[in-house]
């Protein structure tokens, strides 16, 4: 997997939950995933494909950070994850994969993106559908933690 396909998507959800929550994500050190076994609460995932290339993406996040992303985008504050959060968890995969597809874009990779599906739940996993590896990168802020997975062919 090269650097220039990952690096959007970390810029892009740095970008999105600063300007969209005023959150300040600081990234981790990113390692390859082995498993499927998503490393939070709720996670969108989305799938790309394109002439250079096809993978998918998807973003993890801690409960807490989620129902703090959600009270600060949308002004609710709800207990635990329900429908209206994993609705907003799409958006932001949506969001963040929007942000990267531009930046991919102007470096003359294009590709086209599916519709996220989001999945909650204490130990849920993610299938990427694209053989290939998985490299993990998580993020870390006083509200908890986001890990994001990126799988290209």
């Amino acid at each position: 997997m090269r650097v220039e396909f990952i690096n959007p998507f970390i810029t892009s959800l740095i970008n999105v939950m600063k300007t969209m929550a005023q959150l300040d994500l600081q990234p981790g050190k990113p390692k390859k995933k082995l498993d499927s076994l998503a490393r939070g609460d709720v996670s969108g995932l989305i799938g790309m494909v394109g002439p250079q290339t096809k993978g998918s993406m998807s973003i993890t996040f801690d409960q807490g950070l989620a129902l703090e992303v959600m009270r600060r985008m949308l002004g609710e504050a709800p207990d635990e994850l329900n429908e209206e959060v994993t609705d907003m968890v799409g958006e932001i995969t949506n969001m963040v994969t929007g942000g990267a597809k531009r930046i991919l874009g102007e470096e003359g990779y294009e590709f086209d993106m599916a519709t996220p599906i989001v999945v909650s739940g204490p130990n849920h996993s993610i299938s990427h559908k694209t053989e290939g590896m998985k490299l993990m990168m998580p993020f870390t802020c006083d509200q908890g933690r986001a890990v994001i997975e990126i799988c290209f062919e």
